[in-house]
């Protein structure tokens, strides 16, 4: 059985033994692996094409990937509420039965006929989306969580390409389309299981940690609403512009064959990673040189410049585009706009929030606000625009989404760093702050 080293809450007193500063590599390389073995239970499927089939008037690939996402989008919002209260023991367990729910999901996929297997994809997204909030919760609330979060964050940069790299190479050596979603899953639950069995020993946070990044821990429901009355108005800006760069980035990830087919190349199946690699280091780079930054609120200040920065990326590579930046190019500098935000919000932004105001909670609760809200947007986009599929053009509506919400992001970002700075932090917090400072 698989335990978990961190099962003491950060409410109990807890023993911090002497442990090696290489905790720190095997807690990412575990997270990293685990999260990326998981995106072949999810992604792989949107290598294929399914071009042979049509029901109630769409294309069945734009059924899967809508019923998919439906289903793991409502995991988002379970997940507000389950990932907040998880007991640290119990998170280890948690991801391995997740996994394997969805596996079976994708099972039942290949077994059942079309159009009425879709209903497999909305079982194979409803577990999935509560992986990554437990995969979190190992490494939030520490000294060094940027560089560990950000290294978690490069896995689904990676993974995304190379789970479509594995769904083409399955249809390429004959593996048919309804059966290669669980096929490519399968050959990723020995890594993931050992990958999960490392990362259960993870140790706690130390009391240094504690000191400057404040202690993590399980929400009830009335804390949950305390602290988004609290920080309403700074949070919606934050969870608005995540929102807009999840409908950007899931397009592009879902949508990537078409998009490349669109730019005047067909893509190879090492050509999605490929691209994904120059994409995660850029990020991971950038992300994980918050750590030097021991000023929480400076940190917090300029994790969200970060993502100002990563519009300004995508206006170039639009621009680019018209100037006849080439695919490879493009896909590179867009997907480094697009994510540069999308990580920031993940590894520093909600971090050093709850390090800079001392505020009971956890990364992984305001981390499923912004992503519930960000995919409910993505399925609305789903529902409402069939044509992404239909218009034989889906490069010029993902170029026009880019621009319109790359706009739009920029406006919510400097409305969220005008809020908190005008945020006054209570007495307490303000001491806490300079001992966390000075530590």
């Amino acid at each position: 059985m698989i335990t978990d080293s961190t099962a003491e809450t950060s409410e109990q007193p807890q023993s911090h033994t002497p442990v090696s500063a290489s905790w720190a590599f095997w807690a990412t390389l575990a997270a990293f692996t685990t999260y990326f073995c998981a995106y072949a239970f999810r992604k792989p499927f949107t290598a294929a094409r399914f071009t042979d089939s049509q029901f109630f008037g769409f294309e069945f690939k734009y059924l899967v990937v809508t019923t998919q996402v439906i289903g793991y989008s409502l995991s988002k919002f379970i997940g507000i509420g389950v990932i907040a209260g998880m007991p640290p023991a119990g998170r280890a367990r948690a991801l391995l039965v997740l996994i394997g729910l969805s596996e079976l999901a994708l099972v039942l996929f290949g077994l059942l006929p079309r159009p009425w297997n879709i209903v497999c994809m909305f079982l194979n997204g409803l577990p999935l989306g509560m992986v990554f909030g437990l995969v979190m919760g190992f490494l939030e609330g520490r000294r060094v969580s940027e560089v560990l979060l950000a290294g978690l964050c490069a896995s689904f940069i990676v993974a995304d390409g190379a789970a479509k790299s594995t769904g083409a190479w399955l249809l390429e050596v004959g593996i048919p389309e309804d059966w290669m979603p669980a096929a490519a899953g399968a050959l990723f639950l020995l890594p993931l299981t050992l990958a999960v069995t490392v990362l259960a020993r993870t140790p706690a946070p130390s009391p240094r940690d504690i000191a400057a990044r404040a202690a993590r821990s399980r929400m009830n429901r009335d804390e949950r609403w305390a602290m988004l009355r609290r920080f309403g108005p700074g949070l919606a800006a934050i969870v608005f512009m995540y929102l807009l760069v999840t409908v950007i980035r899931s397009v592009r990830a879902d949508f990537a064959a078409e998009i490349w087919q669109g730019l005047g190349q067909t893509a190879a199946p090492q050509q999605f990673t490929t691209s994904e690699i120059w994409v995660a280091l850029g990020v991971l780079a950038v992300n994980g040189s918050l750590v030097f930054v021991r000023n929480n609120l400076a940190a917090f200040r300029i994790s969200l410049a970060t993502c100002l920065v990563g519009f300004v990326l995508i206006f170039v590579a639009l621009l680019g585009k018209s100037a006849g930046l080439s695919a490879f190019s493009f896909m590179v500098l867009i997907g480094l706009g697009l994510y540069l935000p999308y990580v920031a919000v993940h590894a520093s932004v909600f971090e050093r929030l709850l390090a800079m105001t001392r505020e009971k909670g956890n990364v992984g609760f305001l981390m499923y606000v912004a992503d519930s809200s960000g995919y409910l947007g993505y399925v609305a986009c789903m529902l409402l625009n069939g044509t992404l599929r239909k218009n034989q053009n889906p490069l010029e509506l993902f170029t026009g989404l880019c621009w319109v919400a790359g706009s739009v992001s920029c406006v919510c970002v400097l409305l969220a760093l005008g809020w908190f700075a005008g945020h006054r932090l209570k007495p307490a917090e303000m001491a806490d702050l300079s001992k966390a400072a000075e530590s």
